[in-house]
């Protein structure tokens, strides 16, 4: 895990929400707002498992989260794909 205090360029970015984690905040309860209180108070990252991707350590109620995000270098935004509580 990357701390924090090494943040890449594109963290930077404007968020950009996809139809999939769009889903998956109503599915698992969670908000926009509560989103990016996560990503404002995230831990750390790391390299997905697919390529172009990272993996968000964060923290919600209490618990810990992942979120799933893809920069987009064309279009300057980074991507929330998706986030899931950690068991």
């Amino acid at each position: 895990m990357v701390p924090t205090s090494h943040w890449p360029l594109w963290w930077e970015w404007d968020l950009e929400l996809s139809p999939h984690i769009e889903k998956r905040m109503e599915d698992r309860g969670f908000t926009e707002v509560e989103l990016r209180e996560m990503l404002h108070n995230a831990q750390g990252y790391r390299e997905d498992v697919v390529d172009g991707r990272w993996v968000v350590d964060a923290r919600l109620r209490g618990r810990s989260w992942e979120v799933v995000l893809e920069p987009d270098d064309a279009e300057h935004l980074l991507v929330a794909v998706t986030a899931y509580p950690v068991e």
